[in-house]
């Protein structure tokens, strides 16, 4: 098993190019089960999850092949060949559960085991259950599986309001309803701009949509789609990630491809923890003036507010605030398993229920410490980069789901890490 080995050295200076987003993806490449032609995928991040996709699309007898080293997905699923996902490769991914709505969508059929994914809530399916069940699918929970099928003549269209904001649920609900019979409208949907990604795709490749971006979505079935070439949307988390890293060792960092309208409310608290950002021709620019950076309270919430998958790697950053700062999380229980690992390099962090307190400190400490998922993996790794003397961090194969090449993108700004086989 690997680790990656931190040593603190001041102030950082660069550019880094950012990837195009995991979750974007991981949602863009189901939706070549609702077509029988090719879909080509541009800007594709190079990660193992999409690599687990890619082994759930193909069980499926979908073709997907990576071009220009796997920075281009060709996609198609002219010939499926089967309609069960089974557990043995759902379990590694909760993002397999979007492959429920499409195969439902095309052929009235679909057998999907319960996913897995990063231990940080129950986050429940029942929400993607109970869209499609307004467009009329039956559904069967038993042995772990959802054994779902839709009426004579296919699924129809519904309204349906999300009783919660969910982002996996939209998705699912928005590519099923592409072809059902009708209007479907979905209320108090997720906006993230993945959804805004995934609903231009689907419609490049001939689906009939509005609202994105708004919390309402009103799609009108077709019956048929095509194919397309859609690129993949700048991944908003490694940009956010990136831009901390400055932030927490100095210096100034340009994240290449960046647009702050992807991260508004976190470059707002950026601004008002005392940092410099500032939008330029090729992406984002962070500097930090000299001395600590000021303590702010954040709140994760839905797009467009602080995003969760940010809370981690900000924490890290409060750790050496001038202040004190209170996190609340409201999207995630079981989201600050980070904070304990925090706390062996010399932070000082209090932790009820979904709230942490963190009392700044000047310096942190190097240590050995422990990833617990794939943002507090990278929360550490930032920790590290800012810390006196060494920090090793184990089971990283939590970072190789969600960020490519965080080791080459880092030494090229001046950061001393290295990835080595454990002893």
């Amino acid at each position: 098993m690997d680790q990656i080995i931190v040593r603190g050295n001041g102030p950082l200076k660069g550019e880094i190019p950012i990837a195009g987003a995991k979750n974007a993806c991981l949602t863009l490449m189901p939706a070549t089960l609702l077509t029988d032609q090719p879909l080509t995928l541009t800007n594709a991040p190079r990660l193992s999850d999409i690599r687990t996709m890619t082994a759930l699309l193909q069980s499926l007898g979908a073709e997907v092949a990576g071009l220009q080293e796997g920075q281009v997905l060709a996609l198609s699923s002219h010939a499926l060949t089967s309609h069960r996902a089974d557990y043995d490769i759902v379990r590694k991914m909760r993002a397999s559960i979007l492959v429920l709505g499409p195969m439902l969508a095309r052929d009235g059929v679909a057998e999907v085991s319960l996913p897995g994914g990063c231990a940080i809530g129950a986050r429940p399916v029942d929400l993607h259950l109970r869209a499609l069940e307004a467009m009329g699918a039956s559904l069967d929970l038993r042995d772990g599986y959802v054994h779902a099928r839709a009426p004579h003549g296919g699924l129809r269209g519904a309204v349906f309001e999300f009783p919660l904001v969910s982002v996996g649920a939209t998705e699912n609900a928005l590519m099923a309803a592409t072809l059902a019979r009708g209007t479907t409208v979905l209320k108090n949907v997720a906006r993230e701009p993945e959804i805004v990604d995934l609903a231009r795709c689907l419609r490049a490749m001939g689906a009939r949509i509005e609202g994105e971006g708004t919390g309402t979505l009103t799609i009108e079935g077709v019956d048929a789609l095509h194919g397309a070439t859609h690129p993949v949307v700048t991944d908003r988390i490694e940009l956010g990630t990136y831009m901390l890293a400055p932030a927490m060792c100095g210096g100034e960092v340009e994240c290449i491809g960046g647009r702050i309208e992807l991260l508004e409310a976190f470059c707002e608290k950026l601004d008002e923890a005392g940092l410099v950002v500032e939008e330029t021709a090729r992406g984002i620019k962070v500097s930090r003036p000299n001395g600590r950076v000021r303590a702010v309270n954040v709140t994760t919430a839905p797009f467009p507010g602080f995003p969760t998958d940010l809370q981690a790697q900000f924490m890290a950053l409060m750790c050496l605030a001038d202040g004190t700062s209170i996190l609340e999380e409201t999207i995630f229980e079981n989201r600050f398993m980070h904070a304990p690992e925090l706390a062996r390099m010399g932070a000082r962090i209090e932790v009820q229920g979904g709230h942490a307190t963190v009392h700044g400190v000047e310096t942190l400490r190097g240590a050995p410490v422990m990833a617990t998922d794939l943002r507090a993996s990278v929360s550490l790794i930032l920790a590290g980069m800012a810390a006196e003397g060494q920090t090793t961090v184990s089971r990283v194969y939590h970072l190789d789901r969600g960020y490519e090449h965080v080791v080459r993108k880092l030494r090229a700004v001046g950061a001393h890490i290295e990835r080595v086989k454990e002893d």
